[in-house]
């Protein structure tokens, strides 16, 4: 019955406008801008910038990133989500869902709004914005555009590129091939570097600067620079190697207290972080404390737990035993912690107690100095071994976390091996784990052997691609082709 009143009702409404005139038809509404009226001003560009940016607070790509390490050796998702537990155990088809259709949609939405941004840019021919202005707009939305095809070559492999505004008539795009998608990448993330300004990233009042498209450029290349047996190329590795010493060469430093970099009231002017996503409460707040304080949405695994060395400070600063203590105040979480253990982190002691009612504001940092060191360590002992200045790179961070310095005489396999360990150590969490995993084509050798795991683990070599959803197939009419072995 409702269904029959909703359509006489729309039936009587589309009735009653047969005799209005073409004129009453196409008057603009009156409680938004449309696409002619919008995109006159800078103020219209600032607006528009500001909601490409508030695309990464997306939780794929900002506070929920430490989700993706359930899908690793480093812990377990309880409450399943994105689909991880489906992964973990090898459950991934084209209609899976959940991270499989998450990824490609978060990442096609991110790179709709870049489009339009930059044809519009193009288009525009107003007085306000100078040339300096449109090279910064333009480096800043490349960089956006680069990370989301990052993540695409990352999951997916080959996938549509897509540089300008979708149509009726362009709507359906074939793949591209993989090797063309990671140019794509690059070819953003170098316009990226060109016209952005040198300013370190503390004063650059939360907009990408140089430095940060040089530090993701850095792990698109160390992505890219492993083939289908675990071999890495020379010249990427050269590439990501000049990169670094580039960005160390900048001005950023390690903070001496680690925690500081992810807890709200430390952020600003960190001279560590070289790109964080902002949140800012009532308004702009995440759930991060709720989650990972009181949810125990993400518990690390007791080989996670055991794979610090005595006296890192880092464990127990990124771990809790069961419930969060912050020097005697104490937050018992209302979930089972069905590992023993749970994220401490991202969390924020003055928020204690964490429930529905807490608004977290700590910025996701995505790309800090300490993953350039290691990056730097990695390439270059690969290239060169252990030289000095690997030993002095990864013993930064080491010294920090109140290490013993690392002798020299290693092998180059057994820096390797350490570079391997600090970076899952020191990077935990941080949504990167899973990647690294699959660069070095060890995801199998790793994660089928997880032996504490509340799930039984199994990757298999098609893997190292997921499938594209199948909803994305089926919408393209045999345009666009499903990866192989799906």
């Amino acid at each position: 019955m409702k269904k029959y009143i909703l359509w006489m009702c729309t039936t009587l409404f589309l009735l009653s406008m047969g005799g209005c005139s073409k004129d009453f038809l196409d008057k603009d509404p009156l409680d938004r801008l449309t696409g002619d009226q919008y995109w006159k001003s800078k103020a219209d560009f600032d607006m528009a910038l500001t909601a490409i940016y508030g695309q990464l607070q997306n939780s794929i790509f900002s506070y929920g990133s430490p989700n993706w390490d359930v899908l690793t050796d480093n812990g377990y998702g309880q409450h399943n989500y994105n689909g991880s537990q489906g992964i973990v155990r090898g459950e991934i088809f084209p209609s899976s869902g959940g991270y499989i259709v998450d990824i490609y949609n978060a990442c096609y939405s991110g790179i709709a709004r870049a489009n339009i941004f930059l044809s519009k840019l193009s288009a525009y021919e107003g007085a306000e914005l100078d040339a300096a202005a449109r090279s910064r707009y333009e480096g800043e939305v490349r960089f956006m555009r680069g990370f989301y095809y990052y993540m695409l070559y990352a999951c997916y492999g080959a996938v549509p590129v897509v540089t300008e505004p979708l149509t009726l008539e362009n709507q359906v795009q074939p793949k591209a091939a993989e090797a063309d998608v990671l140019a794509q990448t690059l070819a953003d993330l170098d316009v990226a570097i060109a016209n952005l300004g040198s300013t370190l990233y503390a004063s650059g009042d939360g907009h990408i600067v140089k430095t940060s498209a040089q530090a993701l450029k850095l792990r698109v290349l160390l992505y890219a620079a492993y083939d289908e047996n675990g071999t890495p190329d020379p010249a990427l590795l050269s590439e990501a190697s000049t990169l670094a010493k580039e960005i160390m060469a900048a001005g950023y430093t390690l903070t001496p207290s680690f925690e500081s970099t992810f807890r709200d009231g430390t952020q600003e002017g960190n001279p560590e972080i070289i790109f964080s996503i902002k949140f800012l409460a009532p308004n702009n707040a995440t759930p991060m404390d709720q989650w990972y304080g009181d949810w125990a949405v993400v518990s690390p695994l007791p080989n996670f737990f055991n794979a610090f060395e005595p006296g890192d400070i880092r464990r127990d600063l990124t771990i809790f035993d069961k419930v969060v203590n912050f020097d005697g105040v104490v937050h018992r979480p209302s979930n089972n912690v069905p590992t023993g253990y749970g994220l401490k982190k991202f969390l924020t002691p003055g928020l204690i107690p964490y429930g529905y009612s807490t608004q977290s504001q700590q910025d996701w940092v995505m790309l800090r100095y300490a993953e350039v060191l290691l990056s730097f360590a990695e390439a270059e002992n690969e290239l060169s071994g252990p030289t000095q200045e690997v030993l002095e790179a990864l013993n930064a961070i080491r010294l920090r976390a109140k290490l013993d310095p690392l002798a020299a005489g290693l092998t180059k396999e057994a820096m390797r091996a350490a570079i391997r360990k600090e970076r899952r150590l020191e990077l935990a969490f941080e949504g990167l784990r899973y990647f690294d995993l699959k660069r070095w084509r060890i995801a199998e050798e790793v994660l089928n052997n997880v032996k504490d795991g509340i799930l039984t683990y199994r990757f298999e070599e098609r893997f190292y691609h997921w499938p594209l959803p199948q909803t994305e197939i089926d919408k393209s009419q045999g345009v666009l082709e499903q990866n192989p072995d799906y």
